[in-house]
């Protein structure tokens, strides 16, 4: 859940001379979400202010937003961007792979985090899972998440994707992953990857064997 870096200014968001002397303003969004997430974890998701994050990485209100439409947003990155890519990991598998292994390798791809990001990216989750005050929009996100699966399900189906087998295996598709996440936060000895990968694997061949 990485972002792109994107550089920017903020002299839009000041008069001159304004500018907090001593402190070097953030040059990505990558940046801010650190801050962000630091300063989250340190005082609560509730008690940090759009403004106390502005504030810390010296930049201003209008700054913030053009990254972000909320507080809420910061959490989840360059989801959207990251859903974009999925549905192409998606489009560019064989027509001759099963639908579940398809889905198997994009949730690998989507889920593929460099070794410098992935105490973030614990933070992140963390955050997205045990936050009560993002639930409300964490089930939108969970709701895009799950459409871009169902879509792929349905064109190999020839069905629309509300149909009732696309959107169940939307919905097991996310089950599973938001399992691997709350193992994997349990435990820092476990790689995400290789929970997603056993879990999918697990799927694609039906649980009768494990619960036998």
């Amino acid at each position: 859940m990485s972002a792109t870096a994107r550089n920017h200014t903020d002299d839009l968001d000041r008069t001159p001379g304004e500018r907090r002397a001593g402190r070097r303003p953030v040059t990505s969004r990558s940046e801010i979400e650190h801050i962000a997430l630091d300063m989250f974890s340190e005082q609560g998701f509730d008690h940090t202010t759009v403004d106390d994050v502005a504030h810390a990485a010296g930049i201003g209100r209008r700054t913030f937003f053009r990254y972000y439409a909320s507080k809420n947003d910061v959490a989840w990155g360059a989801f959207d961007e990251q859903l974009v890519r999925m549905r192409a990991v998606l489009a560019a598998q064989p027509t001759e792979l099963p639908v579940l292994e398809c889905v198997r390798r994009a949730v690998l791809e989507f889920n593929h985090v460099e070794p410098d990001e992935q105490p973030w990216h614990r933070r992140r989750l963390r955050l997205i899972l045990q936050t009560p005050a993002l639930q409300a929009h964490s089930t939108l996100r969970y709701a895009a998440w799950r459409e871009v699966v169902a879509d792929f399900v349905a064109e190999r189906r020839g069905e629309p994707a509300s149909e009732l087998v696309p959107q169940s295996i939307g919905h097991a598709c996310l089950g599973v992953c938001l399992a691997a996440y709350e193992r994997w936060l349990a435990d820092e000895s476990l790689e995400l990857t290789d929970l997603l990968d056993s879990v999918f694997r697990s799927l694609e061949k039906g649980w009768a064997a494990e619960l036998a």
